[in-house]
C-alpha cells in the first residue's frame, strides 16, 4: 500500500513545517502597525462612582 509509506510524504512534512517556522515568524514579527499606543498618558481619566441604592 503506496499510502503507508512514509519517506516521500514525511520528508514534505518537514520541510513545510521546517520552512514555515523559519521564515514565516520573523516576517510577522517585523510587522508595524500604523497606529502605536501611547505608553504615557497625557491625563489620568477620572471615574466618578454611582451613587445608587442597591437592595
Amino acid at each position: 500500500m503506496p499510502q503507508l509509506d512514509p519517506s516521500p510524504w514525511l520528508f514534505i512534512l518537514v520541510l513545510s513545517w521546517s520552512s514555515f517556522l523559519i521564515f514565516i515568524p520573523p516576517k510577522l514579527l517585523a510587522h508595524t502597525f500604523p497606529n502605536e499606543a501611547e505608553t504615557n498618558k497625557k491625563h489620568k481619566s477620572q471615574t466618578h462612582p454611582w451613587n445608587w441604592q442597591w437592595h
